[in-house]
């Protein structure tokens, strides 16, 4: 019989394990090895490889040698909801007022750096926040540049790449939102979720891909509805699979594309097959 080999340009497919979270996190990998993903989206959490744990790092070099040995690259994610704040969903962040706060969000990257290096990650996506009632946006974006320029000044040039992701109703929300980020701290690359393009801001899906190619440190896909942030299986919604898969291969995208679907952990049984089999479908549109 002749083994199936998959051509260089072919797509490297990951899923987040915030949308595994009734799994231990070496079931989970497994898992996903075996239904043909080719990398891990490891979110930092309570549930999987708490960065705040006392034997972090010999848990994050178990979790490497295990990636390792199933094939499986590695994104890290930094959007855990309560990890810093055990009562305020995502909170402190980089444009909260208080700026012991922010020292928080900022202590908490760079230790996610550490960790990313240790884990041998492609790539660090993090997110600006939310600007709190009253807060003037003009004091938070100055606080927002001052938190991403400090980041790229301690743990910039490492082997992965620093990825900002615009989400809707922060203050980065979208891929216009990044450039001017970008313009003033160089060294930060795009972390492009496809289908918050459908929420804001004034790209198509694909012709985000395309527009910002040379930026791109880390995609996402998922389906979602247009207007209404809600991340949903890849056969739901308004986002066009094929024509964002196809904008990824002409792009030359050779790095993982992540599937985020937080609220489905406990279905991920069912969806971790049912998104691949999606995007095999996608594929071949």
């Amino acid at each position: 019989m002749t083994e199936l080999v998959r051509s260089p340009m072919d797509l490297r497919y990951a899923y987040n394990t915030n949308g595994l979270t009734s799994h231990r996190l070496d079931d989970a990998l497994a898992f996903l090895a075996d239904t043909g993903y080719a990398g891990v989206a490891l979110t930092l959490d309570v549930v999987h490889l708490d960065p705040f744990a006392p034997d972090v790092r010999k848990q994050a070099e178990r979790t490497r040698a295990r990636c390792d040995e199933l094939g499986l690259g590695v994104v890290v994610e930094t959007g855990a909801r309560f990890l810093l704040d055990p009562r305020v969903k995502h909170e402190p962040t980089l444009v909260t007022p208080d700026a012991e706060g922010r020292a928080r969000r900022l202590a908490y990257l760079r230790l996610a750096c550490d960790l990313a290096e240790v884990l041998g990650a492609e790539a660090v996506s993090f997110w600006a926040g939310v600007p709190r009632p009253g807060v003037d946006r003009d004091a938070a974006w100055g606080w927002l540049v001052d938190g991403v320029r400090a980041l790229v000044d301690s743990s910039g040039g490492g082997p992965y790449t620093l990825a900002v992701e615009p989400e809707p109703g922060m203050l980065v929300e979208d891929c216009d939102g990044w450039a001017r980020l970008a313009a003033e701290v160089p060294g930060i690359s795009l972390a492009l979720d496809t289908g918050h393009c459908v929420v804001a801001g004034a790209y198509a899906p694909q012709e985000a891909v395309a527009r910002f190619a040379p930026h791109l440190g880390t995609v996402a896909v998922e389906g979602m509805r247009r207007g209404v942030h809600d991340h949903l299986p890849l056969d739901e919604g308004d986002v066009d699979l094929p024509a964002v898969l196809g904008a990824l291969r002409t792009a030359g995208w050779d790095r993982l594309v992540t599937l985020e679907l937080s609220r489905d952990g406990h279905r991920a049984h069912e969806m971790v097959p049912r998104a691949m089999a999606t995007l095999r479908a996608a594929e071949e549109s």
